[in-house]
């Protein structure tokens, strides 16, 4: 089964810097590209599982990445007496302007969430039309929260790869229906717990992908009770018993007519 995922603007690999500088609370000024670096390249690997296309950008940022750092630890010999450039002055430009731009858009972003709550809802007087779900916002916990927990899990099954490998082609859908019936059932579901131990990185992908798909579309949420703790799978206000699949994106594979999709046992 082939996947593909579509990352919009906010989802770049200006985005995965700003969210390493804030989750590790590092001065945008003074950036440890060593640092800086090496996690971005953890992140690269997992968005290379889930689309090495859509991942170009991204690989050009880390070549810039490390471009920096070896220029930083190049030996300077006989330039004591000159100023030097900074190798970081330009990455640090980009990364301010950027951030100006993402506040700007949280902010006009939370605005409207509250003029939404303050005025009704008027007739939609726009022709019907497919919503595009892979550019709809993940809430609660930020994408790269989730991605790097995934390639948490994903390491740890490298470890415990069975020597017969068997491919899994199970449809997003069904994944969708298991986890949702967990939350039906139990109230909330463990990230960690979702993904069978030995199993296929093609149905590890596949898990991951209907998480992201009841986040956008199902109102479920995801919380972090600690930093480096389990994230829970939780059902939101309007969470309901019955699961949507006429709307879901499938990536590539087939999907039964809603009243005809089987529910997991």
């Amino acid at each position: 089964m082939s996947f593909r995922v579509d990352l919009d603007i906010f989802r770049g690999p200006m985005d995965l810097l700003l969210y390493l500088v804030r989750k590790h609370e590092l001065d945008t000024a003074d950036i440890p590209m060593a640092l800086i670096t090496d996690q971005f390249l953890k992140y690269l690997e997992v968005l290379e599982l889930l689309d090495v296309n859509a991942a170009a950008e991204f690989i050009e940022m880390a070549s810039t990445l490390i471009e920096i750092k070896s220029r930083m630890v190049l030996p300077r010999g006989g330039e004591e007496l000159e100023e030097l450039e900074d190798p970081r002055e330009g990455l640090v430009e980009r990364l301010l302007e950027y951030k100006q731009y993402r506040d700007a858009a949280s902010i006009l972003e939370e605005q409207s969430r509250r003029w939404q709550r303050r005025l009704p809802r008027v007739a939609n007087d726009l022709p019907p039309r497919r919503p595009d779900l892979a550019g709809q916002p993940i809430q609660e916990l930020e994408l790269w929260d989730l991605v790097s927990a995934f390639g948490r899990v994903v390491r740890d099954a490298q470890v415990v790869q069975p020597t017969s490998i068997i491919y899994d082609e199970t449809p997003i859908h069904v994944h969708m229906q298991r986890i949702h019936q967990r939350l039906v059932e139990a109230g909330r579901a463990a990230f960690s717990e979702m993904f069978a131990p030995g199993a296929h990185k093609s149905s590890m992908i596949g898990v991951f992908l209907a998480i992201l798909e009841l986040v956008r579309h199902h109102d479920v949420r995801t919380e972090q009770y600690d930093t480096h703790g389990e994230i829970w799978i939780l059902p939101g206000e309007n969470f309901g018993d019955d699961l949507d699949l006429s709307n879901v994106d499938t990536y590539g594979s087939d999907t039964p007519e809603p009243s005809t999709a089987p529910k997991p046992r």
